[in-house]
């Protein structure tokens, strides 16, 4: 399995774990052991997974504020599996630079079309688009000049 794919489950896992913990405000601690050691993340980046479970709650305001400018309506209104989606691809886009804005996009949306309503990709797409717009604005620029490879 190759580093993206293990990227990939982790984001998977941490999409799952965050519908948990959005649902059941359970101990971070308790969601960790219970990925790790009941569920096995199998050959997903664990240490990705934990970056993600831990560190979503803890900027949750601010990745709340970034994608609540862009919905017609209260975070708290819309389904949680589109909540966490924003949250872990949101997390992604705010806070870890290094992972290009494109390969967020494309993730987030996978996990919309897996995990979400039949529609919710498009909503899912158009929000971190706009994020990704307003928080990557210069690597958005420089993709399309061709100083970076898309």
């Amino acid at each position: 399995m190759s580093q993206a794919q293990a990227r990939t489950l982790a984001r998977k896992c941490a999409l799952q774990a965050m519908y948990q913990w959005q649902l059941t405000g359970y101990d971070l601690v308790e969601i960790e052991r219970q990925f790790v050691e009941e569920h096995g993340l199998g050959k997903a980046e664990v240490e990705y997974f934990k970056t993600l479970l831990h560190g979503i709650p803890a900027r949750v305001d601010e990745i709340d504020a970034s994608a609540a400018e862009f919905v017609d309506r209260p975070l708290k209104e819309i389904d949680p599996v589109e909540r966490a989606i924003l949250r872990v691809s949101g997390y992604e886009l705010l806070f870890m630079p290094e992972i290009p804005y494109r390969v967020v996009l494309n993730e987030g949306v996978n996990l919309a079309k897996s995990f979400g309503a039949s529609q919710g990709h498009r909503f899912i797409n158009g929000i971190l688009d706009k994020i990704a717009h307003k928080y990557r604005s210069v690597e958005i620029a420089a993709a399309k000049n061709g100083s970076l490879r898309p």
